[in-house]
Order: structure tokens, then sequence, then C-alpha cells
């Protein structure tokens, strides 16, 4: 067996271990697929549990169950114990975890060729598989220890996902490891996960077929796949430290930094379509129907990107909601809603805390947290765009400012992601310099010029008297 996996590994040009990832990963489709056969509901907990057990131990061997462990024990003993303070102490412990492990699950390998940019996916997805049961264990806690709160005062996802009873070990056992759904996610919630494995909820009657948005799903992984191969190799990250880089003028840097950020959002495209594809196989992906006439199903619990969202977003304040979904999701609900003071409007602070958050869980590297912080302020400075647009008072002005923010997200985005690839201090400021940090000083300009240029308030409807 050994000897047949180095040959067909040789033959498509990636080492053993990944050859074993890639297998594992595109295993959790059918395995998602005969979850829909197994019977009885503590069969389909244990199912999903072991399956995913299992594909993490063949991909990653013992030493990833062993870690996923620690989080899962974390977080039930955290229910059991200490109910009322289970979401703290669980987000404070996981995340710690999650942190101590970071050097050791987040090595990134670089190459400049197609055999070396595939490889890239075994860094990626290992350290991803943490990183997702970290996002499950926590809202697990959260939501139990919400389930002992009134509902008066509490926000819609709080009422929505709180659990009034704590999970059996079966049942958080099989929403932790569910079918390898772990490799990249999407994160979803305790309270669907319950409903969709007992089939109540929207599950209760026949689900319909989910056979053609897989196969959507699973085209379009192809084609992110081969987009992604065919451009690697033409723009290296090792390009940023070549001298050839910096004898190019401004204009063909901006370009190389933008088709850099392009070509490896590709790389994330393919591992979200297959993980889209192996949930909505298994059913959990089904989110009711649309209001349209005539009904037509809804896969929006498997959706993680929008990839034509993101490379034409109007704005970045869109991007959360169009890039990694189910992630920002949780992220809106587990921390941005849980730092805005009753009676209080959001502000720059909670999105900063947002985006701090999002740092950590993602790796302490210089680059994720300069990343992020830069994330902070394009979203903020692409707010200042939008309401002078609201604001405009002809539709030609408006339809320049929207302009504006288009080509205001395209620079500051594919700018930003540099330090998301490059990860170093130095390399990331480096890069940042070779375009004399023009997507850090326009988002500051535009916050500035927000509280200088302030678009007028419609006047309020008088009460009728």
């Amino acid at each position: 067996m050994g000897l047949e996996m180095e040959a067909m590994a040789a033959s498509i040009g990636v080492s053993v271990p990944v050859l074993r990832f890639l297998l594992c990963f595109v295993a959790t489709i059918p395995t998602g697929l005969l979850w829909r056969a197994v019977p009885g509901a503590t069969g389909r907990h244990l199912y999903a549990g072991l399956t995913g057990a299992a594909l993490s131990y063949i991909s990653f061997g013992a030493t990833s169950n062993l870690l996923f462990v620690v989080p899962m024990t974390l977080g039930y003993l955290a229910m059991l114990l200490f109910r009322r303070h289970a979401g703290l102490i669980t987000f404070l412990g996981a995340f710690g975890f999650l942190i101590a492990c970071g050097p050791a699950s987040s090595k990134i390998l670089k190459g400049a060729n197609c055999v070396l940019a595939l490889t890239n996916l075994i860094s990626l997805c290992d350290a991803g598989a943490l990183m997702v049961l970290t996002l499950k264990v926590i809202s697990c806690a959260i939501n139990y220890s919400d389930g002992i709160l009134k509902e008066e005062g509490l926000r819609d996802a709080q009422k929505k996902y709180r659990l009034t009873k704590l999970p059996s070990l079966i049942e958080y056992f099989g929403y932790c490891l569910c079918c390898g759904s772990h490799f990249a996610g999407p994160v979803y919630e305790m309270k669907d996960y319950l409903e969709w494995t007992e089939r109540k909820g929207i599950w209760a009657s026949p689900t319909p077929s989910p056979l053609l948005p897989t196969l959507r799903a699973l085209v379009q992984a192809g084609i992110c796949m081969g987009l992604y191969l065919y451009l690697s190799p033409q723009f290296p990250l090792s390009r940023f430290s070549e001298p050839l880089y910096y004898e190019w003028g401004f204009w063909h840097r901006l370009f190389y930094q933008y088709m850099s950020g392009f070509t490896a959002r590709w790389k994330y495209y393919f591992i979200w379509s297959i993980s889209e594809a192996a949930i909505i196989i298994s059913g959990l992906g089904f989110t009711g129907w649309s209001e349209s006439s005539p009904p037509k199903a809804k896969w929006d619990r498997a959706k993680n990107v929008d990839v034509l969202g993101v490379e034409l977003a109007g704005s970045a304040v869109q991007l959360p909601l169009v890039w990694n979904i189910q992630v920002s999701t949780w992220l809106r609900y587990y921390v941005y809603e849980r730092l805005i003071q009753k009676g209080k409007k959001p502000g720059f602070l909670q999105l900063l805390g947002t985006q701090t958050v999002s740092a950590i869980w993602h790796g302490l590297y210089p680059g994720y947290i300069i990343f992020f912080v830069q994330s902070a302020l394009m979203i903020n400075g692409s707010r200042v765009i939008y309401r002078w647009q609201q604001a405009a008072s002809n539709s030609v002005l408006r339809s320049i400012l929207a302009f504006l923010n288009f080509a205001y997200t395209l620079l500051v985005l594919n700018y930003s992601c540099i330090g998301f690839q490059v990860l170093s201090f130095k390399e990331t400021l480096a890069s940042y310099q070779s375009v004399y940090y023009v997507g850090t000083i326009v988002p500051i300009v535009c916050i500035l010029l927000g509280n200088v240029i302030k678009p007028a308030r419609k006047p309020k409807a008088k009460k009728a008297e």
C-alpha cells in the first residue's frame, strides 16, 4: 500500500502526506452521503464522530485526535461544572490552547511552482481542523450559558441557538467531529446539528435532492483548483523578496500585489467548495425554501464563500458577508455583538476587537495581525465612502462614488492580504513600503475626511398633531 501511495503521489507530483490529506478531504463527500443511510439518531451521532476521527487519523496521524480531545474536554467540563461562565472559560481556554499549538500546526510551505503550490493545502487544512473545532466548542458552551438567561433582552441569534439542555457526550462527540467537516468547516451550530441528526425542524419533512447543488460545488472546486495551479507559478510569493520586484515601477508592483492576492484566493475557493459539497450532500447544508414562486431549496449553511461577491465587491463592508461566511457569522454572533453595550451603537473599537480575535484565531504571526488591523481600517474607510454615496444629491455623483468604493476595496484588499500570505513582519512591511503604504494611507485619509465632510442627515418627519 505504501509503494502504491508513493507511486500515485509521484505521478501527480505531490508528497505522500499531501496525497493522503487530499484523499481524506475528498472522502468527506461520500462520508456525508452515507450518513443519510445510518439508522437512528444515536447511530448517526456515533457515525458522525467516528468517521471524523478516522479521517483525521488517516490524514494527520494519531496526534491530531489527541489535540482535538483537549478543547473538546475543556468545553464539556466547563458546561458540566460551570454553566454560568462556561462560555468565557471555554473561550479563553480553547483560544489559549490554539495559540499554544499554533507554531506546531501552522507551518506554511512556500513554493514557486505547481507542485509546491499544491503542498500549501496540507499545512492550511491541518491547522484549519483545530481552528474550526475551537469555534464549535466555544459556540456550544456560550449557547449553553445563554440557556439560563431570560429571553427578554437577548438578541435574535441568542434566542435561536441557546441550549436549555446539556448535550450528551455522544451528541457532543458527533457535533465536534461530524464526518470530517472540521477539516475546513463550515462552522455550524449545535442546535442545527441536533435537529438535523434527529430529523426535526426543517429536516422533519423529506429534504430536496442535494445532487445538483453538490455537482455545482464540485465543478466550482475543479475550476478554482485549475486556476490556482495555472496562476501560482506565474505569481509566486517568493517574488516579494527578490531584487527583481524592487526594480519594477510603482504601478507594476501594485499590479503584482493584486495578482498575488487574486491567485492565493483560488486555493481557499477550492477548499471551501469541497467542504460545501460534503455538507450539502449530507443534508446539513439545507436551510429551507425560498419565498419565490415556485419555491427553491436553499443550501446557505454549507456556503462559505461567494466567489464573484469577493472579486467584484462594491464595498469592503460586503467582504465579511461573502468571504469565509460562516466564520464571519460566528465572529458577529460571539464577538462583535457581545462587545456592543446595551443602548449604544457599535463603533471602530468593536470592529477592531472582532478583527483582533480573528487574527489570534488564525495564528500569532505578525502578518495576520497586521492584516486584520488593516482590514478594520479598510472596512471603516469604506463605510465613509458609502455614507457619502448614500447622501449624494444626484445619480451621477452616486455612480462615481460607487465606482470609487469598488476601486478602493480592490486596492486595499489586495494590498492588505500580502501580510496574510507572507506572514513575517519584515516581508509584510517591505511589500507595503514598496508601494509607499498606499493601502494604509488611503483608508486613514478616508476616515479623517469622514470626520470633516459629514453627509447631511435627512430631516426627520414631523409627527402629526
